[in-house]
């Protein structure tokens, strides 16, 4: 799936000349925590987050001002000294996949998409990304995650998908992962019903290992030193 149709296109933005008191205020009353800094022709220039005017806010307040003379500092500073310029960008054809890897490499909040001609044409943060999946998955509908443990051979999915359907119940997505042994997969298939007492005895019965999902990917996570 593009972007495209799962990005935001309505969006609050700003320009570089615009002073660190006003940018917080746009933010605070937008509820946002990204704001891309473009020209009057729409062209992206920088990125400002609620970090970066944290971060500079912060360092006003340090200097021990008084009132008046930290409310002049901060109206001096523009957006365009505390933005960042190099930034990672997305086209509207770039996939959910390309983009989930890109916050996982990165750990972005958010990534601002544009067009050939470097013009915003919209935004695509977590929380967008989350919001897909969760269509694209079918998990917005009351159900259980089951996850099989099955040898990476040719016929396991119809196999599985039979034992499933033989009960009469519909799947709202069915996911792949790879297993950390050896000729193994992981399968996720998301069921469409909360009664899977007698699919989980067919699935073990036909030799099929059951294993809770959570634990499946908490067990792989990295363990620190």
């Amino acid at each position: 799936m593009f972007i495209s149709k799962s990005m935001t296109k309505k969006l609050v933005t700003i320009s570089k000349e615009t002073n660190l008191i006003d940018a917080r205020k746009l933010m605070e009353k937008s509820k946002i925590r990204h704001l891309p800094v473009v020209d009057s022709n729409n062209l992206l220039l920088g990125m400002v987050t609620d970090r970066d005017i944290r971060s500079a806010v912060s360092s006003i307040h340090s200097e021990n001002f008084d009132s008046e003379t930290e409310h002049a500092k901060m109206s001096s500073v523009k957006v365009a000294d505390i933005m960042t310029t190099e930034l990672v960008t997305v086209s509207p054809l770039h996939t959910l996949q390309d983009v989930m890897l890109l916050f996982d490499q990165h750990r972005f909040g958010a990534i601002p998409v544009i067009d050939e001609k470097g013009i915003l044409v919209g935004i695509i943060s977590v929380r967008d990304l989350l919001r897909a999946f969760i269509n694209v998955m079918g998990i917005g509908e009351p159900g259980i995650l089951l996850c099989i443990l099955a040898e990476q051979k040719v016929g396991q999915m119809k196999k599985i998908v039979d034992i499933i359907t033989e009960e009469n119940i519909s799947m709202g997505s069915i996911l792949v992962a790879r297993y950390w042994e050896k000729g193994k997969r992981a399968v996720f298939p998301y069921l469409l019903t909360n009664n899977v007492v007698r699919v989980k005895k067919k699935l073990q019965e036909a030799g099929y290992q059951l294993l809770d999902p959570w634990e499946w990917y908490l067990d792989q996570l990295p363990h620190e030193e």
